[in-house]
């Protein structure tokens, strides 16, 4: 297989882009850095889909790998054939290369080998060429062997049926074949273990769907509803399809030897054959399912960690708790803790009055300006509180209900002891709460992403693959922000382009004892940080206030001096980017030429592209070019909602079959998919995203089961 051909033509790329972009890979280059620094390389490929490309390069190199070693292993057996070969060499998938190899691989003891141990592979031969002439028996008395224990003709028949049936089996192209069938015709069925049981499963108790049409979210239920005992599952087709499709094949006339092959088809299928393809179709489902959903969870992490951050406010956050009391931390607007206490303005205690006065009294000595109060457990009952509060200060204070998922987590750990000693967990907490508003990035990397509660059945993902995905998503938001090299924790500083958790650690090190970077060229004195590690990182490393004003840039530094020549050529100068609004830079470029620039300075046109936009917003955040937070001064109950009433909320999570909004109300309603807009929608992907700030209008309230169903479609539309 030409791996090159194979990925340009899967990701409709030109062969020579697709090699140029492996030999980076191969070189050691992380994927950020290929896809902000590379461009020219690469055909300005993103982050994404090079991630795509490296996953499909390992998995078409692993099997190019297993190819070899089958056809290594088939050969050492002296039984390579073109025939063989050429089905190797042609396989697409590892399932298929398995199928080729099945008849050769060592086995564990079976009834075929056993049979075959006693000499019956001949009589299974002269069975299967169904001779109508044949006699059957008189044939098997030739095989009768105390020795090797084939005392009758009739066990020697037996054996020679089973081993006509493994060899059924074992056939590359009917597997083929019926994997297929499965896959475009079975059924998955569920049914209930015991059908009064109560669980979340009800809806599988008596169910079924086709294979070719059912949902990864379905599947993935099913697979836990069976796990936990409430759920029997199987995959299924048509009674006599399975046993069709083998007969068609092997069998030739219904003579005596006929009826025998019959018979081991029948058993091929049922004890062989069916329960194999069954393994086989739901570890696929589940691996489809599992992909999609890791899919899901990927993009909802990205955009709560690309949330806008809250910048300069001093903000006081809030862990919410009935008997122990809510821990309160105010943080200024670099995240540095000013006050802590604890109030009880919720029962047992409901202090209300001295929580308040508490309260006022921070917001006033610190100039507060926002509140960030956790969503866990009395989370309501202190959102009313603090709404009460902002209605009787002077003060224009605005609050926002965080997602404290992986809170304790976080604060538990040894890294928040080592970031405050001084404080118990609880406080702690509090403190994570207020950074997460202010700067979701900074404080969610200290997190594991699992933690972050922003996926479905993400404790039902292989743990390796989802690890390796969310890292990703991590590592390419981290990079696509960019990170202040005098500021940022070791666990940000872990995520960016070429360096580890050790490196990260030595770069903090080195700050403490040689007090601020000042120039990117100093990381090169940073234990374990060289010369290609500093090419991998120093792009993503922002100075502000340092020597070179390119330093708080994007500008890589093997760019500078054609970022030099290029403010000299537009009449600008270094000194002018930290100065002057360079926003007419663009302009001068475009009198120049764009192309004729980029050959003047020796670079492509992207990196030419990228370091004007640089130029004209030095230490610029990305995150600041959307929609801001919806921040309230004012609280909903649950049981105010009328059916048409008309919010605007935030979508706080996006599943496959819609997404949850919160309208401050405690409870997130969901949108379902069906009422995300007035066209059809494949996946809610499609039309919103976690953060987005969305107009939803009330279809329908359950107190009791705490439910709220709300529709995004026009008005004539919803129903």
């Amino acid at each position: 297989m030409d791996i090159i051909a194979n990925i340009a033509a899967e990701f409709s790329l030109r062969p020579q882009q697709v090699e140029a972009t492996v030999k980076l890979i191969d070189d050691g280059n992380t994927i950020p850095f290929i896809s902000r620094y590379r461009k020219e390389v690469t055909g300005s490929l993103d982050d994404q889909i090079l991630r795509e490309l490296n996953d499909r390069l390992s998995y078409l190199r692993n099997l190019e790998k297993r190819k070899a070693e089958v056809s290594s292993s088939i050969t050492e057996q002296e039984k390579m054939t073109d025939e063989i070969q050429s089905a190797i060499d042609n396989a697409v998938t590892l399932a298929e290369v398995e199928d080729i190899y099945r008849p050769y691989k060592p086995k564990r003891k079976t009834k075929a080998s056993v049979a075959r141990e006693k000499g019956l592979e001949p009589l299974a031969e002269y069975i299967l060429a169904q001779d109508l002439k044949a006699d059957v028996n008189s044939k098997a008395c030739e095989f009768i062997n105390e020795e090797k224990q084939v005392l009758t003709a009739q066990e020697a028949i037996n054996g020679a049926c089973d081993i006509i049936a493994e060899n059924i089996s074992d056939d590359a192209a009917l597997r083929k074949s019926f994997r297929s069938m499965f896959l475009h015709d079975a059924l998955v069925i569920s049914k209930a273990v015991d059908e009064n049981a109560e669980s979340v499963y009800t809806n599988y108790y008596d169910f079924n769907e086709p294979v070719a049409k059912i949902a990864g979210h379905r599947i993935l239920a099913i697979d836990r509803g069976e796990r936990e005992g409430f759920l029997k599952v199987s995959v299924d087709i048509a009674e006599g399809a399975g046993l069709k499709l083998i007969t068609a094949k092997y069998l030739k006339n219904e003579g005596e030897c006929g009826l025998l092959v019959n018979s081991a088809c029948e058993d091929s299928y049922k004890r062989l054959i069916y329960p194999s393809i069954e393994r086989e179709i739901r570890s696929e489902l589940t691996t489809t399912a599992s992909e999609q959903a890791i899919k899901v969870f990927s993009s909802n992490l990205s955009q709560i960690l690309m949330q806008p951050p809250v910048k300069g406010a001093v903000t006081l956050g809030l862990d919410p708790a009935y008997r122990t009391g809510c821990k309160i931390a105010v943080v200024d607007d670099t995240g540095k803790v000013l006050d802590t206490t604890v109030v009880y303005p919720t029962p047992p205690q409901s202090k209300v009055l001295e929580a308040k006065a508490k309260l006022k009294s921070l917001i006033e000595k610190h100039k507060v300006t926002t509140i960030a109060i956790g969503n866990g457990t009395a989370s309501h009952e202190s959102e009313v509180f603090v709404a009460e509060l902002i209605r009787e200060i002077p003060q224009k204070v605005s609050y926002m209900v965080v997602s404290e998922a992986g809170a304790s987590v976080y604060s538990a750990s040894k890294l928040a002891s080592l970031e405050f000693p001084e404080y118990d967990v609880s406080l702690r907490s509090a403190v994570s709460i207020a950074r997460r508003l202010q700067d979701p990035l900074a404080e969610l990397v200290k997190i594991d992403p699992k933690a972050i509660g922003v996926g479905q059945y993400q404790h039902d993902m292989p743990k390796a693959r989802l690890d390796e995905a969310l890292t990703g998503v991590v590592e390419d938001c981290v990079n696509s922000v960019g990170v202040d090299l005098n500021t940022a924790s070791h666990s940000l500083l872990s995520y960016i382009s070429g360096i580890n958790a050790t490196v990260a650690k030595n770069i903090v090190t080195y700050r403490e004892e040689n007090g601020s970077f000042n120039d990117r060229k100093q990381l090169l004195k940073v234990a374990k940080l060289g010369k290609k590690a500093y090419e991998q990182c120093a792009g993503f490393l922002r100075i502000h206030e340092g020597k070179n004003p390119l330093d708080n840039t994007a500008v890589h530094p093997e760019s500078y001096e054609a970022a030099q020549k290029l403010l000299e050529l537009c009449s600008f100068s270094l000194s002018d980017i930290s100065r002057r609004n360079l926003s007419d830079l663009s302009e001068r470029t475009k009198g120049i030429g764009v192309v004729k620039l980029a050959d003047q300075l020796s670079i492509g046109v992207p990196t030419l592209n990228d370091i004007i936009s640089e130029l004209q917003k030095p230490g610029r955040d990305p995150r600041d070019e959307l929609p801001a937070p919806l921040l309230r001064s004012d609280v909903m109950d649950m049981k105010d909602l009328k059916p048409g009433m008309e919010l605007m909320g935030t979508v706080r999570n996006v599943i496959d079959f819609g997404a949850f909004v919160d309208i401050g109300v405690h409870e997130d309603g969901l949108v379902h998919i069906s009422q995300l807009c007035d066209r059809y929608v494949k996946h809610p992907l499609e039309v919103v995203k976690v953060g987005d700030i969305v107009k939803v209008r009330v279809l329908d309230v359950d107190i009791k089961r705490k439910r709220i169903a709300l529709t995004m479609k026009s008005e004539k539309n919803a129903n």
